[in-house]
């Protein structure tokens, strides 16, 4: 099983950033994925979800900004993360949910 998350970095806040990760080892496509985020010094959090049907979640500080979707043609899952605030600064992780099947991370910085 391999997650890999790509696509962050530096953006201004208002900005925005389109995460992806690259899954494979494991049926994808029937499999729910979730994007979390982990600030220094805070415990991992959730911030959406979506069903292998397409239904999607969001943690309520990101609703109306972020939108997840999946590719399951290309065994991915994205993040558009619109409007980032300097506070949403973090390492985004994406994972398999129900499952102990973690990406590496990607470092987003929303700094001016």
């Amino acid at each position: 099983v391999q997650l890999v998350e790509s696509g962050g970095g530096l953006v201004q806040p208002g900005g925005s950033l389109r995460l992806s990760c690259a899954a494979s080892g494991f049926a994808f496509s029937t499999s729910a994925m979730g994007w979390y985020r982990q600030a220094p010094g805070t415990p991992r959090e959730l911030v959406a979800t979506v069903t292998s049907g397409g239904i999607t979640n969001y943690e309520d500080s990101v609703k109306g900004r972020f939108t997840i979707s999946r590719d399951n043609a290309k065994n991915t899952v994205f993040l558009q993360m619109n409007s980032l605030k300097p506070e949403e600064t973090a390492v985004y992780y994406c994972r398999r949910m129900a499952s102990t099947y973690w990406g590496q991370g990607t470092q987003v910085t929303v700094s001016s």
